[in-house]
């Protein structure tokens, strides 16, 4: 049975007819065309699908989209403004913190929600921030170095 369901999705009131068993990652793909957030494998273990749920990381693939109700979600689309990366997009391109860029989305997520939460962790922090989010490539000591300038850049420094 479907049900209408509001929440605030890249600064947006949104409003979706749907059913609210279906998964955010589903309703974000597949009805509001928003396809940055990646499927990659569907339990929540790789991370690819994460997001911003009132600025807490979240796996879109194992949350119902009900519980996004009333609240703030933030995809990687959200977070250029006016045609400018975010500072962390920008960071991750220039330190080529990717090489395929299947994980980008959910790394960039769960990065910007450990510094939201800590805005100068130390590289430690960052290896067990990023830890359950998964990169097959081998870039994490580019995608770690992006991390750190970010929250530099997001701090005001240089």
């Amino acid at each position: 049975m479907e049900e209408k369901i509001g929440f605030y999705l890249n600064g947006k009131k949104t409003e979706i007819l749907t059913d609210p068993s279906q998964t955010l990652l589903s309703v974000l793909r597949n009805q509001l065309g928003l396809t940055g957030t990646k499927f990659g494998c569907g339990t929540g273990f790789c991370g690819a699908c994460t997001v911003l749920i009132d600025n807490e990381p979240v796996r879109s693939c194992t949350v119902p989209v009900s519980d996004a109700s009333g609240k703030r979600v933030i995809t990687i689309e959200g977070l250029s403004k006016n045609g400018k990366l975010h500072p962390l997009q920008q960071a991750f391109v220039d330190h080529d913190a990717f090489q395929c860029g299947y994980c980008t989305p959910g790394m960039i997520m769960t990065a910007l929600g450990l510094l939201l939460k800590n805005p100068s962790p130390t590289r430690e922090q960052i290896i067990e921030g990023l830890d359950e989010n998964l990169c097959r490539c081998g870039a994490h000591v580019r995608i770690i170095d992006a991390v750190l300038e970010a929250g530099t850049k997001m701090r005001g420094g240089k």
